[in-house]
């Protein structure tokens, strides 16, 4: 049996983002994982327009040819872990306008995050939680946050360093939250779809 396939989704598409910086370190981490095969998706890449779709793809087909190309491409994954960057304490638009070009391809998978900010990106998850239950994904408790003295350690708001000087801080947690994400999508992987 095939190991499920795990999305990393980087959830900032500015041209100044810290986003890159932790998720080249969790691709790293999560290299070689023994039950889940991670692929690294940016949403820079993917040419999403503003949803302006006359209805959910739970309701009616998407048009636009992008988001149809997204749809696709997320019904590959048997679940995600998104790179959460905070903005004003919530997801940032372009995670927002990724989530709502897509329904069915979401559903009875689980959802892992890494998130980042001043209080380690905490209320943003907590809104991409809310999101995922709508959207029917399962949410994992446990998640990755770099926030504080961690986060000015790593950011270029900071001192800008690797992120190798604050991994012992966030290693126990990545491994909780790979745990839990092996469970959910193992399970969901094989469970008989509606």
């Amino acid at each position: 049996m095939s190991n499920p396939r795990i999305a990393v989704i980087i959830s900032s598409t500015r041209e100044a983002r810290f986003a890159d910086k932790p998720a080249g370190w969790l691709m790293e981490q999560v290299k070689g994982h023994p039950d889940l095969d991670f692929e690294l998706v940016d949403l820079r890449d993917q040419n999403l327009p503003f949803f302006d779709e006359a209805a959910s793809n739970l309701w009616a087909p998407s048009e636009d040819p992008n988001a149809v190309a997204w749809q696709k491409k997320l019904a590959g994954f048997d679940g995600f872990m998104f790179v959460v960057a905070e903005y004003n304490h919530s997801i940032t638009g372009a995670l927002k306008n990724a989530l709502d070009q897509a329904y069915k391809e979401w559903n009875r998978k689980p959802m892992a995050a890494l998130a980042y900010g001043g209080v380690g990106g905490a209320r943003a998850l907590e809104q991409l939680r809310l999101i995922a239950i709508e959207l029917q994904m399962v949410p994992l408790r446990n998640a990755v946050h770099i926030g504080g003295g961690d986060f000015l350690k790593v950011s270029p708001l900071g001192e800008n360093a690797p992120m190798s000087t604050i991994e012992d801080h966030l290693k126990g947690s990545l491994k909780a939250t790979l745990d839990e994400l092996t469970f959910w999508a193992r399970l969901l992987k094989d469970a008989p779809k509606p």
